[in-house]
């Protein structure tokens, strides 16, 4: 089926002498891999691998058989020219992280309209601002409501927080239950949009440790995911 369609670029890889395999997350048919031939010795034809860089705006026109297979792709174009996103060193480690992350975290080949919004419009957010240090925080936090494991906000103001089960507790009911300053900054991050992050101020120490325990609750809730090789990159980054 000739399908075109929005996506956004979440990871290329070569294969063989001369191909990449491309993972992009379509708005038409969610995440989708696709074989591009020759693609890294051609001059010709509609596809270079300038336009599969991380988080890239795409339209494409492509051939999807949706049978779990690699696709085929026939066209694709940028649809929106970062400012800054693959220039600037702090803003392209956060790309490299995230890029890392959707890779482990999204899954369905099926259309999730919220979830490609949510993923063009934050992009687009983080190409355009310069107040990125927390970026990366709000991001993980928001991306869980679209995966299905957004904590449970109803009892937000009981002071223990519980990885396993995304709750709020009364007490401490297992090993994965936290009640020090990052609950504190959980519950803040909440209540926060990404326009709202001028207003958090975290030092190097306080801004890796959350990160670490969010990389915990995608752990725990997501079979197979894995920390972002990048991760070192992205604290060196912020230190």
């Amino acid at each position: 089926m000739q399908v075109k369609t929005k996506a956004i670029v979440i990871s290329s890889l070569k294969y063989g002498e001369a191909d990449l395999i491309v993972k992009l997350f379509t708005q038409s048919s969610g995440l989708k891999s696709y074989l591009l031939r020759n693609i890294l010795k051609s001059r010709k034809g509609k596809l270079r691998t300038s336009l599969f860089q991380p988080l890239t705006h795409l339209d494409i026109e492509a051939n999807h058989k949706d049978k779990g297979t690699l696709e085929r792709m026939r066209e694709a174009k940028v649809t929106h020219h970062y400012q800054s996103l693959h220039t600037d060193v702090v803003k392209s480690s956060i790309v490299l992280f995230l890029s890392e992350v959707l890779r482990s975290s999204i899954q369905e080949e099926e259309e999730n309209r919220s979830l490609f919004h949510f993923l063009e419009n934050t992009t687009l957010w983080l190409d355009t601002n310069e107040q990125n240090s927390n970026f990366h925080l709000l991001f993980l936090l928001h991306l869980t409501q679209h995966l299905g494991f957004y904590p449970d906000v109803s009892t937000k103001d009981l002071p223990y927080f519980n990885l396993l089960d995304g709750t709020f507790e009364h007490a401490e009911i297992n090993n994965y239950c936290h009640n020090d300053y990052r609950i504190s900054l959980l519950k803040t991050l909440l209540g926060t949009n990404f326009d709202g992050l001028t207003d958090i101020k975290l030092n190097q120490n306080q801004r890796t440790a959350f990160l670490h325990m969010l990389l915990q609750y995608y752990e725990l809730h997501l079979h197979g995911f894995k920390k972002p090789r990048s991760l070192a990159v992205l604290n060196t980054i912020f230190q």
